[in-house]
């Protein structure tokens, strides 16, 4: 699974990420037979309390059941629990930052401001249900839950988002918070400006009729106007629903309908024609607004984004502070759309406490500086439907009084790493596409360096590797750095982070999916520790973060304080469904009681659908998807990733591998070549990327196109992938993981070619459904692993 990382691609570096991984790893939840009936007995965790003073809500114990607390969805009820212990971090359950008083001189600049002073507290007046109505979980858009408040760690004070900013826009008034450029000029907003900005957006939706969480659709590419339409639309009581660029009408329909969406703001022409197609078929729309470009076009109830900041910018302030007052941290404020590999989209319901709380327990977490103290940069370039993007872009930098800076519009193009050299961002996130296109890149360029130039590198490579590696294994403290280290990072490590633009960076994320080994060890030969992130949408974004403090190759981290995690029916070697409790776990899915309660259990645990197991020292390792898991005809489970990442990695020429086998004899695998990628439509192209050509030239082969190679058609090649082969079952554990045939597919995977996601998650039935021709060939034969053209040694 995996963060929330980023990459660039060099040519056409990202257009395939146009829409990145629902795992921070954010798997999409889809677990089955998890249906929950009324538990008749055990102990219930509903106590009687106001919503004023959060409800404590403990994890239950091994065996103890926690009952339904009677309000809200009406076809939903809670059944057989789990029963083994949960395997709970040790890390203090300290959840949160305190707000930090203002210095003297600040405090005085704040008063002369006009910033709204909104008043953050809920009147006493207004109707609070009793907490023994509330439960941990609701599939309806106006429904309430109990939140999973435990102790008195520093974020247990539960916030909406409107307190949360404000208080933000008091204590950074007049830091930037937001950045681009248009054209060669620099634009920016402070934090007072982007709060008022804000409220504006709100009044104005809703004087365009916004109804109470009702959706506000928005797609296009980020900028301040994504940020300021997704805020704007939860001040004024709607429900935030980011739309991924690359969905056709007829998903964009799918969205907005199920959202009921008032409201859809899109990014320039090309979007506004999917919405026009299907504006009949909205019953609930009211109005479009287009935030980039001038409108080619007049229609009723069309505006452009000057036009529709207008709409309420005179209005008086009284209606909104209502709304904003009336809100509680217990209800959703915003849908964050699962990519639907395994199905429909599902909307996943994040309340403003899982959006605050997350916030603030991560910041803590991943130890960012207070702006006050030193203002943390990101870089806003990865799809904001995705909840990652919001987490990091948004909310953890507004906690934070941090500056994020956009892309342009063309970063998945190529055109990042030239923002990441002008905004120096202090921290990065990439997904592992992006980080492997880097890789790519950075090779591809060293090959054309002189003899020395290579030697020095490979020298400093070699240094920076294992000199990381004693820190990580002997801590940080503790390790010693040799005088070569030294030598090395004034050599090449430092030239490396300046030619990237993260020569401020002290802290690079990867997540959303899983990122092989051999990426991991090549950055950190450059003494670029990448830090894997793991969570769900499910989860509002992380579960588990690695630190320098805690850092561990291929594992996902520890906990962030305050979370817990349980490893469901664990087997013989520790491997179980990894399960999240805390104040980050979702609302429920809307309008889908049954897909919830699969997802979340009689106990309240929320169920990933991802196996995992934990080492002696608490770190959390993925190891497979209960989805994905292979059962051959003979009974054995076999989780597909290891071992298409350990192809991968023998044979660095493959770009995708996809393990066949269920229900099978024997293992097979689909395998595609790194290809160059169309800059404008991100599709795979015939020609190889120059690191291809490069290893083709030194195996012998004069292949310059996957023409030249699929289907066998290069010798050189062929024997080249099937000795990688060979050394990986080599190192099976059985013989029903040894892989028995394969075959190099035509072209390779892409978001446009169906077989990837919008967060390029593989889509596996996509898969087999595209390819069951060469599936089936595979196994018309039985295989003879002895020949010469297919040696297997025996084991």
């Amino acid at each position: 699974m995996g963060v929330l990382s980023w990459s660039c691609k060099s040519d056409s570096w990202l257009q395939q990420l146009s829409e990145h991984q629902s795992s921070f790893h954010f798997p999409a939840v889809n677990v089955t037979d998890r249906r929950l009936s009324k538990a008749s007995s055990g102990v219930t965790a509903c106590e009687s309390s106001a919503m004023s003073e959060p409800v404590v809500v403990e994890p239950p114990k091994a065996g103890e059941a926690l009952q339904s607390c009677g309000a809200g969805d009406s076809s939903a009820s809670l059944d057989d629990g789990i029963g083994d212990t949960a395997n709970e971090s040790s890390e203090e359950e300290s959840t949160g930052e305190k707000e930090e008083e203002v210095p003297a001189g600040d405090a005085a600049a704040l008063q002369s401001s006009d910033t709204p002073q909104v008043n953050a507290q809920r009147p006493d007046s207004l109707s609070v249900p009793p907490s023994s109505e509330l439960r941990l979980w609701t599939t309806q858009r106006d429904g309430e839950v109990k939140l999973r408040v435990e102790g008195s760690g520093e974020a247990a004070d539960a916030l909406t988002v409107n307190q949360m900013f404000a208080a933000a826009a008091d204590r950074f008034s007049d830091f930037t918070a937001l950045k681009w450029k248009e054209g060669e000029q620099q634009k920016s907003l402070t934090y007072k400006q982007y709060y008022q900005d804000c409220r504006t957006a709100a009044k104005s939706f809703l004087k365009l009729g916004l109804e109470r969480f009702h959706g506000v659709g928005i797609l296009g590419f980020n900028s301040a106007e994504w940020f300021i339409a997704d805020i704007g639309a939860i001040l004024a009581g709607g429900l935030a629903v980011g739309i991924y660029t690359t969905n056709s009408p007829e998903a964009c329909h799918y969205v907005a309908e199920n959202s009921k969406a008032n409201i859809i703001v899109v990014e320039n022409h090309k979007q506004l024609q999917k919405i026009l197609q299907i504006e009949d078929k909205l019953p609930h729309l009211k109005a479009i607004i287009q935030y980039k470009d001038a409108l080619k076009e007049k229609r009723p109830n069309l505006y452009s984004w000057a036009e529709f900041m207008e709409l309420g910018r005179n209005d008086p302030d009284g209606p909104l502070d209502a709304i904003i007052s009336s809100q509680k941290p217990n209800q959703c404020c915003t849908l964050i759309y699962t990519s639907g590999t395994t199905g429909q989209p599902k909307g996943v319901m994040l309340s403003h406490d899982n959006i605050t709380w997350t916030a603030a327990a991560t910041g803590l977490h991943v130890e960012l500086k207070d702006g006050l103290q030193f203002q943390e940069r990101v870089i806003s370039y990865l799809p904001l439907s995705h909840i990652a993007a919001q987490m990091v872009d948004i909310w953890i930098s507004m906690k934070v009084g941090g500056l994020t800076y956009f892309a342009q519009p063309d970063a998945l193009k190529g055109s990042l790493v030239n923002t990441m050299k002008e905004a120096h961002p202090t921290a990065f996130m990439g997904v592992p596409r992006v980080w492997e296109k880097m890789q790519e890149k950075m090779k591809s360029v060293g090959a054309k360096s002189s003899t020395v130039q290579r030697k020095v590198a490979a020298w400093a490579k070699d240094v920076g590797l294992q000199t990381n590696l004693t820190k990580m294994n002997q801590s940080v403290a503790a390790a010693r750095t040799p005088f070569s280290y030294q030598v090395a990072k004034k050599l090449v490590f430092k030239k490396v982070r300046k030619a990237l633009g993260l020569d401020r960076c002290t802290k690079c994320f990867t997540g959303a999916a899983p990122i092989t080994k051999d990426t991991l060890e090549f950055f950190l030969s450059l003494n670029i520790p990448l830090y894997e992130l793991y969570g769900m949408s499910e989860s509002t974004g992380p579960h588990t973060i690695s630190t320098p403090e805690a850092f561990k190759l291929t594992s996902c981290g520890k906990e962030i304080s305050g979370c817990k995690t349980r490893l469901h029916n664990p087997d013989d070697e520790g491997n179980g469904e990894i399960c999240f409790w805390g104040r980050h776990v979702f609302m429920g899915y809307l309008d889908m009681p049954d897909k919830t309660q699969e997802a979340i259990d009689e106990d309240g645990w929320l169920h990933s659908g991802d196996l995992g197991k934990h080492d002696e020292n608490g770190f959390l390792f993925i190891t497979g998807r209960i989805k994905e898991m292979i059962i051959t005809a003979g009974g054995e489970n076999i989780p597909p990733i290891p071992i298409e990442d350990a192809v991968k990695e023998a044979v660095p020429l493959i770009s995708n591998a996809m393990l066949i086998g269920d229900k099978r004899k024997f293992l097979t695998m689909l395998l595609t070549i790194k290809c160059q990628v169309n800059v404008e439509t991100g599709d795979p192209e015939d020609e190889l990327t120059p690191e291809a050509v490069e290893l083709c030239r030194k195996l012998g082969s004069k292949a310059t196109r996957v023409s030249d190679i699929a289907g066998g058609r290069d010798r050189a090649v062929h024997a080249a992938i099937q000795e990688g082969i060979n050394r990986v079952n080599e190192n099976a554990t059985s013989n029903a993981q040894r892989i028995q045939k394969w075959i190099v597919l035509e072209r390779d995977f892409s978001v446009g070619g169906g077989e990837l996601g919008p967060t390029m998650k593989l889509k596996r039935p996509v898969v087999l459904k595209m390819y069951r021709e060469q599936i089936d060939n595979f196994y018309k034969e039985t295989p003879t692993p002895t020949t010469q053209e297919n040696p297997l040694p025996p084991k």
